[in-house]
């Protein structure tokens, strides 16, 4: 697990995982991996899964990385207060899986709760086989 600041400003997790590393075989895989931890997790509530790679290519000027060749987001809440109405601003969370051919590389951004990002990179190393 790497961290970066993308784009110098965004405080991103990822974690590159050659296909030969995990016993998943499709971006579609790890989304029900990821969902099932979501759902056992005594806080955490599924909320939807984008195909962001579907959406893009449908748009007439949307524009791919041809290494890409699937890139999901599943996306859920954490959320068991409501302290103010700016916490919304940083909910919910999501995780990024793409496929690029050799290799997934899974994303997320650095969550506010240190418990509820501990999950999450916990849930990501876990895809290693």
């Amino acid at each position: 697990m790497k961290q970066i600041t993308f784009m110098e400003k965004y405080p991103l997790f990822t974690l590159e995982l050659n296909k030969n590393e995990t016993k998943y075989k499709s971006v579609d895989e790890i989304i029900v991996y990821f969902k099932e931890k979501i759902e056992a997790h005594p806080v955490a509530t599924y909320i939807a899964t984008f195909d962001h790679y579907a959406h893009t290519k449908s748009l007439a000027d949307g524009q791919i990385n041809p290494d890409i060749q699937a890139a999901k987001n599943i996306v859920f809440c954490f959320g068991k207060e409501l302290p103010k109405p700016e916490v919304m601003g940083v909910r919910p969370r999501s995780i990024g899986v793409a496929d690029l051919g050799e290799k997934f590389v899974v994303s997320f951004l650095e969550a506010p709760n240190p418990t509820a990002h501990a999950a999450m990179e916990e849930w990501a190393k876990g895809l290693r086989s």
